[in-house]
């Protein structure tokens, strides 16, 4: 008897059906994960191509104008794709539906889109002469950013049918086959043009071809016939009532390093800031993993506030430990890091540790905010906007910023005051609130 029972329970919690879902999840998280690292080598070899490639004044121009398309991006979305998906997500079985919401979206962002060029072009014409490009190059560099930001804008929608049927698989191979024509355009053309323009051109046109891609494969999930429905509208727009504070702080701060530099500093340091930049991007892994498999299980926890603050200081510990790592690693073999930049950046080697440390300290902060978020503890915008800014602008008066280490100073100075704001708020309110609180 005690065998029979101990056999129905087996089945019952490790039979064929809890065994097929574990198998789907692995295969999804390794089909993301190996997807995504393989993403990431292709786009550092990308970028470490273009920082070997280009002449620095060059390079100092593709920083430039790559921050700019970056601060475009998020300025015409605030908040629309947010929306989208939300929408999406009650809707998602109706094709009919669907397609109404995606419009909808896309048509919106259409108009963000027109209006943020038309707001950011100037300021990007300005800071191109500034630092000494030709009229025909500022036109030219101009002109190539327009592809890759609305082929980047339109992405995002497109997607969006294919994440929310986790329909992983051929989003990968998408932006795998993005990051491999990239490389193969510049390979076939910087060589011969090393330009800023081309290798903007570079990342843009191989995206228009992936919408195209992206577009036939939701096909099968939402009909795109439709026009835009002004119910969803409203709603969307309710989204990017709320999200548009924080998308217009952040095309400030998201970069602020650069944003200083090519104010005040020279072409040669804005060249500089932007190769450090480029090694950086390596943590994103770190990042990607991190959201893969700690924030779902943090989110699932149980409502057990000690418990829950034990596993995040736990967290925690062990994301500084990590970063420290890094830190200490890039610090003793700095040479050998900047190696990867080429001759033109091997004498920055107080410069890549600041900017690792800094960088480490935002990802901390980053994650930080998606651990909390995921459980509903979110700093309220007006709050965390205003602190930043009084911190920001302070410490502008104090610093020279027309250095590349007074710059990285700052950089730190803001990426440590972001982190302890939201550990700030998480103490507050779980004092304030007791066990009111969702922990």
């Amino acid at each position: 008897m005690k065998i029979s029972e101990k056999s129905d329970f087996s089945f019952k919690w490790f039979g064929p059906q809890v065994y097929t879902k574990a198998l789907d999840w692995s295969k999804l998280i390794a089909i993301t994960g190996s997807s995504q690292v393989l993403i990431q080598a292709l786009g550092f070899v990308s970028g470490i191509l273009v920082i070997r490639v280009l002449p620095v004044n060059e390079y100092a121009l593709y920083t430039l104008a790559n921050t700019m398309l970056g601060t475009l991006t998020i300025l015409a979305d605030g908040g629309i794709a947010t929306g989208v998906m939300a929408l999406g997500g009650k809707v998602w079985k109706d094709k009919e539906e669907l397609g109404k919401v995606l419009s909808t979206g896309m048509s919106l962002r259409k108009k963000f889109a027109i209006g943020s060029l038309l707001l950011a072009t100037p300021v990007l014409v300005y800071l191109l002469r500034h630092h000494e490009a030709s009229w025909l190059m500022t036109i030219l560099i101009v002109l190539s950013l327009i592809p890759a930001f609305f082929s980047a804008l339109s992405g995002t929608i497109l997607q969006i049918p294919l994440t929310l049927r986790q329909d992983i698989k051929p989003l990968q191979k998408n932006q795998v086959g993005v990051n491999l024509a990239r490389l193969a355009m510049l390979l076939l053309t910087i060589f011969i043009f090393p330009w800023a323009f081309i290798a903007i051109l570079a990342a843009g046109i191989p995206q228009i071809k992936a919408n195209i891609h992206l577009r036939k494969l939701s096909l099968q999930y939402a009909d795109w016939t439709h026009s835009p429905d002004p119910v969803a509208r409203k709603e969307i727009m309710t989204f990017v009532k709320r999200l548009m504070p924080d998308a217009l702080y952040y095309c400030l701060s998201g970069q602020i390093t650069i944003w200083l530099i090519s104010i005040f500093g020279s072409t040669e340091a804005l060249a500089q800031i932007g190769a450090l930049t480029r090694l950086t991007a390596a943590l994103s892994i770190f990042s990607i993993v991190f959201h893969t498999l700690m924030v779902p299980r943090f989110a699932r926890l149980e409502n057990n506030k000690p418990e829950i603050l034990k596993k995040f200081i736990f967290i925690q510990i062990g994301l500084i430990v990590i970063s420290l790592g890094i830190v200490f690693l890039v610090k003793e073999f700095a040479p050998n890091v900047l190696w990867i930049l080429g001759n033109d950046f091997s004498n920055l080697t107080i410069e890549v540790v600041f900017i690792t440390l800094g960088s480490c300290i935002s990802l901390i902060s980053g994650l930080t905010h998606h651990l909390l978020a995921s459980r509903g503890i979110i700093v309220p915008p007006v709050i965390f906007i205003f602190t930043m800014v009084m911190i920001q602008v302070g410490f502008a008066f104090i610093l020279k910023l027309d250095t590349i280490v007074g710059v990285l100073h700052y950089a730190i100075i803001t990426a440590s005051a972001n982190y302890l704001i939201r550990i700030g708020y998480l103490t507050f309110i779980s004092i304030g609130k007791k066990d009111k609180i969702s922990l």
